[in-house]
């Protein structure tokens, strides 16, 4: 086998991982309603507020959970909508995969097995955004957003700005990680 032909497989994949990664962070990058939590988030929380005790919920006025819930359930229709656009785009390319199989080599069957593969990845990363949007809409809805579900801590609003979903505080996700 000639040095042209062992490279064309490693370029095509590595061409193909490029593209993978560029989808995926198209997928999943942050839309207008994210500013509109973090605004939100940083409205209910001030920066200047005591030390909370374990077990203290941070007090948010009727409007200001009204404006909160709004801003999730806005960013999740967004995601739902990104979710179907994405799955009929996919259904459009497999549809052209399985026609265009004809004289297909390794390579191109390789190829398109990265592709698929990657598809599934990014629908499976909007599907986890979509449920974790969906339970921080039921934990406000339940009074709880806002609270560390291990220890009960407030967790801090730049860290909900940053990541409105947070269901952990930094000192629980950090342990978590390290597991």
């Amino acid at each position: 086998m000639s040095a042209a032909k062992k490279t064309e497989p490693k370029a095509a994949k590595k061409a193909a991982k490029k593209a993978a990664k560029k989808t995926a962070k198209k997928a999943t990058e942050h839309l207008p309603a994210k500013k509109a939590v973090k605004k939100t988030v940083k409205q209910t929380t001030p920066p200047s507020a005591p030390a909370a005790k374990a077990g203290d919920q941070p007090v948010r006025t009727e409007a200001e959970q009204a404006e909160l819930r709004a801003a999730l359930q806005e960013r999740l229709d967004e995601l739902l909508e990104e979710q179907q656009r994405f799955v009929s785009s996919i259904a459009v390319a497999q549809r052209e995969r399985l026609s265009d199989t004809a004289g297909d080599d390794q390579i191109d069957s390789g190829s398109k097995t990265v592709e698929h593969e990657h598809e599934v990845a990014v629908a499976g990363a909007i599907s986890e955004r979509i449920r974790q949007v969906s339970h921080a809409l039921d934990r406000v809805d339940a009074g709880d957003y806002g609270i560390c579900e291990k220890c009960g801590k407030p967790i801090p609003a730049a860290r909900l700005a940053a990541f409105p979903s947070a269901t952990l505080c930094v000192s629980c996700k950090q342990l978590e990680e390290r597991r």
